[in-house]
């Protein structure tokens, strides 16, 4: 949630949705790359000095995080008006007045300069984009529950009998989903617009839920992760990106509201555990319709979401023509 706010203070909203893809796509990478560290170490590592190829799992993972938790310590930026973090010497004081003013000049028509954390506090609740963005977040968290029991769902499929070797066919459809998801991304913010390309994503990773529904064929089901992996992570990164600069009146509302919409999103990664009954490994079937409809809802509600800034432009527009302010409309 840092990070993508972190982000939103430094990139316009024609810029957003790439860099969060990008973010999002070192998660698709790891989740791509676990299963082949996780095959080499438990087929080389194990019994290496006493230890379990599981233990030697978690402690590889762990210092690759304390390694990279203290890089950024040194290389990580902070706001550009600010004087700490990496910008003080990456960065002349005119680039960082420069990009101060580009997202001044980006909020949207009407939206004021830095108010109390209160008063932003406030504007966040009571602005309606808030709910629908959070719930759009919570359902589209919800309907990609299967990341969770991926490793599960493939060696379950018995593509190949070595159930180690398995795991290495965990990575196509993640690497994959990185890849769209940075094109998705890309085409997203050329083309400034957020809501068909959620509703696309959506709708290939509904066609894979449904092959997964509608058969019990291995080979069937496995190609039907090259749809829902990529489908689920393309629209995903797009929805926080949507949500944050849809909600950046001000920096203290746009930190505000990124915190609630990333918090209640995660509720769908408490939900979807649930949804995987141990009675119908490995098909899940019920797992999959539960996604599918979760998934469907949150279709609707990023049409919803198009159709109501696609009214609240109008009116911003409307006041942009009657004050003479320069017109800022929202993202679509």
């Amino acid at each position: 949630m840092q990070a993508m706010y972190l982000l939103s203070c430094w990139y316009t909203r024609k810029e957003i949705a790439l860099r969060i893809a990008v973010l999002y796509t070192g998660l698709t990478v790891a989740q791509a790359t676990s299963g082949l560290l996780a095959y080499g170490i438990f087929d080389g590592m194990e019994g290496a000095n006493g230890l379990r190829g599981w233990q030697w799992l978690f402690i590889v993972e762990a210092l690759m995080s304390v390694f990279c938790g203290a890089l950024m310590l040194i290389v990580l930026p902070d706001y550009p008006h600010s004087r700490t973090g990496s910008q003080k010497w990456s960065m002349t004081e005119d680039m960082r007045r420069l990009a101060e003013a580009r997202m001044e000049a980006d909020r949207v028509t009407g939206a004021t300069g830095r108010v109390d954390i209160k008063v932003g506090l406030l504007a966040c609740v009571k602005d309606v984009k808030l709910y629908i963005f959070a719930f759009l977040n919570l359902t589209m968290t919800a309907s990609y529950g299967f990341n969770f029991y991926f490793p599960i769902l493939v060696t379950g499929l018995n593509i190949i009998e070595n159930t180690r070797l398995a795991l290495v066919f965990t990575s196509p459809p993640y690497i994959l989903g990185a890849i769209v998801s940075a094109l998705v991304a890309w085409n997203s913010d050329r083309k400034k617009e957020r809501g068909w390309h959620i509703s696309a994503c959506l709708l290939a990773a509904a066609i894979g839920y449904v092959m997964s529904i509608a058969t019990s064929q291995r080979f069937v089901r496995y190609g039907a992760s090259f749809l829902f992996a990529p489908g689920a992570f393309a629209a995903n990164s797009i929805v926080y990106s949507w949500a944050v600069s849809s909600l950046s009146a001000t920096p203290e509302k746009r930190a505000a509201s990124a915190a609630i919409v990333n918090i209640i999103g995660h509720l769908g990664n408490i939900m979807s555990p649930y949804f995987f009954r141990d009675v119908e490994e490995p098909v899940f079937r019920t797992a999959f319709i539960i996604m599918f409809v979760f998934g469907f809802l949150a279709f609707l509600v990023a049409v919803g979401a198009k159709l109501y800034l696609k009214k609240q432009n109008k009116k911003l527009k409307q006041i942009a023509d009657d004050t003479g302010a320069v017109y800022s409309p929202f993202t679509l």
